[in-house]
């Protein structure tokens, strides 16, 4: 255990290099730590020994859902993609053939899922603004360039292409001025979503470089923070060294008059269980910040209405607002994780009926597809016809907003991309006409 001047522990990160000595902890055998090091060549293992001392019971490991949340399944790739690693990983293969074929496998699975590299890429003056996305018209999402690592990574995440070695799939900027320019550029803008990676993972004096610079927009009504900051390293406001600098930047941000939101990601209960979470959660609130919720829905970790509505009912208790469940995206491991959606609603309808009115600003389940934020709100019976009734949230098309259409019942489908339309040739958002590019 690492301790700083005043006795608190400090973060010490695992990466892959300690991989093979974490799974001898777990007690599995050479050749399954072997298959699961040639899953960790294709997709990013990163935690720390917050999540590994705290929230792992090692005493269910493989079943326990903090250990599978955070560390590689052998199971996890297509078998031929894991025997062909493996073997090379055994055969002491050379660096640049074992990167060819991690470079092979990473490319099938869809490193960066709807448009994001593309479609989403927004342009000032007819240049490109790398580092930010713009997807629909009142919100835009910025990477901070400091901000593109996590406390830890989550298995399942869809941002993974962030974390490994393939500069091309990455996106991150370091250019606030940019970031200035193109948002009063774009009144429409009212809201700026830090995302990563993890912008928790910037020390407070980088955030407010960020940060600061949005205060005097008045066009901005908010500024939000996607973090997993809470669940895998509460201490960062709480004990590290400027956690108490990075709290007063939070006060800033709500004295300006800004509504400043904290998209926190908690992808089961046992993550908010220690105190060092509740307090942390205070010390957040306490700056006047909201904190909202959100997770996917994962099998194997939380796929079970239970967790569901224990997981709300707890953040509800703390002070928090539950905001989305999301359908695994079709990016990565999705196979490996993915819920039929039919099951997913079940999940959802169940979890939700069983909690109070306060639980219920959740929203779910949600596709974050090409066309937008795609809900799930339930299956029925239409002239002798069973289909998932479905609406989108938030679209490309502000027209489509709050729009119900009907997709043939499919018990196997997974994504918006495996369902066909009902009692119609086409949904609202097909054909696909080609992408507006939003410049100024």
């Amino acid at each position: 255990m690492i301790l700083d001047q005043r006795g608190e522990r400090r973060f010490r990160a695992y990466s892959t290099k300690h991989l093979d000595e974490l799974l001898q902890r777990a007690g599995l055998g050479d050749e399954e730590r072997l298959r699961i090091r040639a899953v960790a060549t294709v997709l990013p293992f990163r935690t720390n020994s917050y999540v590994v001392e705290e929230l792992i019971d090692w005493s269910r490991v493989p079943s326990d859902p903090i250990y599978r949340l955070v560390f590689p399944q052998s199971d996890m790739l297509p078998e031929s993609d894991v025997i062909r690693l493996a073997t090379l990983l055994r055969d002491g293969a050379a660096p640049a053939e074992l990167r060819t074929a991690v470079h092979e496998v990473r490319m099938r699975l869809n490193p960066q899922p709807a448009g994001q590299l593309d479609l989403n890429l927004p342009y000032l003056d007819s240049q490109p603004m790398p580092g930010m996305q713009h997807k629909y018209p009142e919100t835009l999402l910025y990477f901070p360039r400091q901000g593109q690592t996590c406390h830890a990574y989550c298995t399942y995440c869809f941002r993974w292409a962030q974390f490994v070695d393939e500069p091309e799939l990455k996106m991150a900027s370091g250019d606030v001025e940019n970031l200035v320019a193109y948002l009063r550029a774009h009144p429409e803008v009212t809201s700026v979503l830090l995302t990563g990676g993890d912008p928790m993972i910037m020390s407070g004096s980088v955030l407010a470089r960020y940060i600061e610079p949005l205060l005097a927009l008045d066009q901005l009504e908010s500024i939000r923070i996607g973090t997993k900051s809470l669940a895998y390293w509460p201490q960062r406001f709480l004990t590290d060294p400027d956690a108490d600098e990075t709290l007063r930047l939070f006060e800033r941000v709500v004295k300006s008059g800004k509504n400043l939101a904290f998209m926190a990601h908690f992808s089961h209960p046992r993550e908010m269980e220690t105190d060092l979470v509740e307090r942390a959660v205070a010390a957040l609130l306490g700056t006047g910040a909201v904190i909202r919720t959100q997770a996917p829905l994962i099998r194997t970790i939380n796929d079970h209405p239970d967790t569901w509505s224990n997981m709300w009912r707890h953040q509800v208790r703390l002070g928090m607002v539950p905001y989305y469940m999301f359908v695994e995206r079709d990016t990565g491991p999705q196979d490996y994780f993915a819920v039929p959606l039919a099951r997913a609603y079940e999940i959802f309808q169940r979890a939700y009926s069983g909690v109070s009115g306060l639980c219920r600003t959740v929203r779910g389940p949600s596709m974050s597809a090409t066309p937008g934020k795609v809900c799930v709100d339930g299956v029925a019976e239409i002239a002798g016809q069973r289909v998932f009734v479905l609406h989108l949230i938030q679209a490309r098309d502000p027209e489509l907003v709050g729009r119900p259409f009907f997709a043939r019942f499919d018990p196997q489908a997974t994504w918006l991309t495996d369902l066909r339309p009902a009692f119609a040739d086409r949904f609202p958002f097909d054909p696909a006409a080609p992408a507006r590019r939003i410049s100024a």
